[in-house]
């Protein structure tokens, strides 16, 4: 796959988004989201694709030209593959491992909406192939409860000019079915789903015009907001589009900034606040709380 390959991708995500969105502003969305896949790196192997996306923003400061924003790191295979809290992220050969590296322009109020543009654009992907996925707060992508796909996104400023840059690691089970013994009964792919093997780069080339529409409509709602300034802002897209997808609003949750080491108390979900935060009702004396970082595990 390279970057001229997506540009009909783009164009016709842009189409399928009408009639929800005018012509007009579809094209306009997708435009703001072209940047994605500027560039494109594949490795058979590899130990993390984040590390060697570190290397390449040292390695452009350092010889003073810009960073290709929208480059995309892709490996057959991960060796050194990490989630939140240094977990270990099993990515072998039959997987879509990849990261998409960005140089940061939104605003504060607008970056916090980048980790559910995500999810949602793997969400999306997973349903183009015709599996019913579900979103868990924040961007894991579920089966009946079974891990389908993760992100983990991280940030870097630049050595030499400061710039912030945002790394977005995202692992997808596509074809490959053998998972660790520790994972058998969480972890899913896209073959057990549909009972056949995927062609890869079609998988890549919708997640990449997934990703293209998200990160473009974060950018068309924050120029909107900009230019109705004094005026009433109507809820965020990309959390609408994120409570379409997900299952977690009335599930009864454990929560922990990291659950699995230290879960701090049950829950059960009663929605997003207008910043993509988690209300939670608290079991033990029905207070409610807003977290706008953390994990939960489902309990029911």
């Amino acid at each position: 796959m390279n970057p001229a390959q997506l540009r009909p991708l783009f164009e016709a995500e842009a189409a399928g988004r009408v009639p929800s969105f005018s012509p007009e502003i579809a094209s306009r969305i997708i435009r703001y989201g072209s940047v994605v896949g500027s560039r494109i790196e594949r490795f058979d192997r590899r130990g993390r694709c984040m590390d060697h996306g570190r290397d390449l923003i040292r390695q452009y400061e350092e010889e003073g030209r810009s960073f290709p924003s929208g480059m995309v790191l892709m490996a057959t295979e991960l060796t050194a593959g990490k989630g939140r809290f240094a977990r270990s992220w099993h990515a072998p050969e039959g997987g879509l491992w990849l990261t998409l590296m960005l140089v940061n322009t939104l605003l504060p109020e607008h970056a916090r909406f980048l980790s559910l543009a995500v999810g949602v654009a793997c969400c999306e992907a997973a349903r183009h192939f015709g599996v019913d996925a579900h979103l868990k707060w924040v961007n894991d992508v579920q089966v009946d409860n079974r891990k389908l796909s993760g992100v983990l996104i991280e940030t870097e400023r630049g050595p030499r000019f400061g710039e912030e840059y945002l790394l977005i690691g995202i692992g997808l089970n596509v074809n490959n079915e053998a998972f660790p013994p520790e994972l058998r009964d969480t972890a899913i792919s896209l073959r057990q789903l549909l009972g056949r093997k995927l062609d890869l780069d079609e998988v890549a080339g919708q997640l990449l015009a997934k990703l293209a529409w998200n990160l473009g409509l974060l950018h068309y709602a924050e120029a909107e907001a900009l230019h109705a300034v004094g005026e009433m802002a109507a809820p965020h897209p990309i959390l609408a589009r994120w409570l379409e997808l997900s299952d977690t609003v009335g599930r009864r949750v454990l929560f922990g900034f990291d659950v699995q080491q230290a879960p701090q108390y049950e829950a059960v979900v009663e929605g997003l606040d207008p910043a993509g935060g988690l209300i939670l009702r608290l079991c033990e004396d029905h207070t409610t709380v807003v977290e706008h970082a953390g994990e939960i595990l489902y309990l029911d």
